[in-house]
């Protein structure tokens, strides 16, 4: 076993949910420890001195956020990069739009009817305020609702419909020696997908924050 241990930094607590569930098992087997770092409460400076000894240490760490509201992949790299001391952009994942974008991504045709919800081709524009007008009125909690996804969740089903997650399983998981045949959360083996997306470049974000994607313009989320 890899002696390093690798740190990823999330925003909150629905990332935290999502990577324990869905990332984690993937990468412990390769590592001495996965560890979730949660860094929405968090000073800067506490995280810079935080990435500064993960590095001196020669453990591994990768740091996640959101678009929000920039423009594309490139400058909110760098406003993470600013933030927090990351000296290398490969380290940095930029989740299009948000978490909840992910979490939709691995709901099959069969997942999307057992929790009634309609039909929708990808997730790339989906945001938190999308998300939230989709909970089933049958829910009283939106943490039950996220939970259910996740006992539905396919890696396969992801991997077509969301390219984020796409380009963060290929570049974290699949060189980690990908296995055959895991579809759902938690399985414990990855499965391969090639992708030649590269966010180094200056890649504009596919539908801009704050506006209505193709599908929910079309009345199918």
């Amino acid at each position: 076993m890899n002696p390093r241990r690798l740190f990823i930094f999330v925003e909150g607590s629905d990332d935290h949910r999502f990577f324990s569930r869905v990332i984690v098992p993937l990468l412990e087997g390769e590592y001495a420890s996965v560890e979730i770092v949660t860094y929405a409460s968090m000073k800067s400076v506490k995280v810079c001195r935080f990435v500064r000894s993960i590095t001196a240490m020669d453990h591994d760490f990768i740091l996640c956020g959101d678009i929000d509201h920039e423009r594309n992949v490139k400058a909110k790299k760098a406003v993470l990069t600013s933030r927090f001391c990351v000296l290398s952009n490969d380290r940095i994942v930029v989740i299009i739009q948000e978490i909840e974008s992910w979490y939709l991504a691995g709901l099959d045709d069969k997942a999307q009817r057992h929790l009634t919800l309609r039909s929708y081709r990808n997730t790339n524009h989906i945001t938190k305020e999308i998300f939230n007008r989709m909970i089933p009125r049958s829910y009283t909690s939106r943490i039950a609702f996220m939970a259910d996804i996740l006992d539905l969740f396919s890696i396969d089903m992801a991997l077509e419909k969301n390219r984020s997650f796409r380009y963060f399983f290929t570049r974290f998981i699949a060189p980690a020696g990908p296995g055959p045949g895991a579809t759902r959360a938690g399985s414990g083996s990855p499965i391969g997908a090639g992708d030649d997306q590269s966010e180094s470049r200056d890649e504009s974000v596919g539908d801009r924050p704050g506006e209505p994607g193709p599908d929910e313009v079309s009345g199918k989320i």
